[in-house]
């Protein structure tokens, strides 16, 4: 039996400035906010914030880390569109092409855990 992922829980230096970007982009992919600090999807998947605690290092138990989050976007213009929101918001939006036709943006938070959306032609996995 495969289990169904139903949590992340990401904690951060600055939590305001983690809420600000989170609340620009997670609208666009899916989620709403369901609490203040917790964001959920159709899919039943719920995004917890917090702060990290100031005595921790990245990675360490309550302090901030992990390496990345991808999701699928349904089609190029998708990625590129998104690419287009955070760039004009001020944020840094990496766009990247692969010659398999995957569309890759990468999306650094204020900690600098990276949120990727991409675009996957049909037959080509999101890892490998």
């Amino acid at each position: 039996m495969a289990l169904r992922l139903d949590h992340l829980t990401i904690l951060s230096r600055d939590p305001a400035a983690s809420a600000a970007w989170y609340g620009l982009l997670l609208p666009h992919l899916g989620f709403e906010r369901v609490k203040p600090h917790i964001w959920r999807n159709a899919d039943g998947l719920n995004l917890q914030f917090g702060a990290a605690r100031p005595d921790t290092a990245p990675y360490e138990r309550y302090g901030a880390g992990t390496n990345h989050i991808g999701f699928a976007a349904p089609d190029i213009a998708f990625v590129e569109a998104l690419a287009a929101r955070l760039a004009a918001a001020g944020h840094v939006a990496r766009l990247q092409r692969f010659d398999d036709g995957t569309v890759a943006l990468f999306l650094p938070d204020p900690d600098g855990l990276r949120i990727e959306v991409s675009y996957y032609p049909p037959g080509i996995p999101p890892v490998q």
